[in-house]
């Protein structure tokens, strides 16, 4: 399960930076000259929460290449290694998309796919999958994952993380308006923001946004049950996709990095309003009634 938690990660720390940046260089200063401009602050949130959410979209694949030490297969060496490459290029061809990147990272068994485009994406599966699963189950792990790319979910993520950061920037900024107001009352002196606006907005920007990933780890659950439909349908059959997922529940999930904990095929967690994955029990009988 790594390429949401990869992406909601990175996105919350540019969103930091984003904001700090801001702070230092005086555009708080500017959005409260007046009082609080509410039209131009939802403007100043749009671009910081699109903008950051696009730069994480555009770092995903480097990140996710470097956070799991993922070895890009360029000329195939092994038996196993030329079946992975023929395998994704035939779904990926099915599927109408670009041959991606295909990568090998050791740990244990998961697999994951990533990628600013369709066209310009990468699947990487682990060493422990390879060595835990069938032929043919690992070929409906390569379906689901191929799946996640033709369905273009990394962009739909995007955009909704995008508005999900509109809203974080822009509420963060109000309620550290009105802190600020209250810490100052009776300070005609001095204008424009003060330290109790800053500390307030960077807290803000922090729970909020971790408060909104709830939203994006939902749309991420609803996805799973489509990439394995997608999976289903390019294998001609849910039974694949059944064994693999009944498979994973036999084994022992590999955690992920943190920053990469939800574009894989294994997810779950203790906390469900956070978890990337819908329960495996779940995405069975989701197949099995499809």
């Amino acid at each position: 399960m790594k390429r949401v938690i990869l992406f909601v990660g990175t996105n919350l720390a540019i969103m930091l930076v984003l904001g700090i940046s801001a702070s230092l260089l005086g555009v708080n200063k500017y959005l409260t000259a007046n009082g609080l401009n509410l039209g131009t602050l939802l403007m100043f949130s749009a671009l910081m929460g699109f903008g950051g959410a696009f730069i994480s979209l555009f770092l995903s694949k480097p990140i996710a290449k470097w956070s799991t030490g993922a070895r890009v297969i360029e000329q195939p060496s092994t038996s196993t290694e030329m079946w992975l490459m023929d395998t994704v290029a035939s779904q990926a061809q099915r599927s109408g998309i670009a041959m991606p990147e295909v990568a090998i990272y050791d740990g244990a068994p998961n697999a994951f796919a990533t990628g600013a485009t369709k066209n310009s994406s990468l699947v990487a599966v682990s060493t422990g999958l390879l060595e835990s699963m069938t032929r043919e189950e690992v070929e409906a792990v390569l379906a689901h994952e191929v799946a996640h790319i033709a369905n273009g979910d990394m962009v739909t993520l995007t955009l909704i993380q995008g508005v999900v950061n509109t809203f974080v920037t822009f509420l963060a900024r109000v309620v550290g308006y009105l802190v600020d107001q209250m810490l100052r009352r009776g300070d005609q002196e001095n204008s424009g923001p003060g330290i109790g606006y800053i500390v307030t907005v960077v807290v803000c920007d922090i729970l909020f946004g971790i408060l909104a990933s709830i939203i994006v780890m939902y749309f991420s659950r609803q996805r799973e049950f489509r990439a394995d439909r997608g999976a289903a349908q390019l294998l001609g059959s849910p039974r694949p996709m059944i064994a693999a997922l009944q498979r994973l529940g036999g084994l022992s999930h590999g955690e992920l990095p943190k920053n990469m904990a939800a574009s894989g095929i294994a997810g779950g967690g203790l906390m469900s309003l956070f978890s990337s994955h819908p329960p495996l029990e779940d995405r069975i009988a989701a197949l099995r009634h499809a």
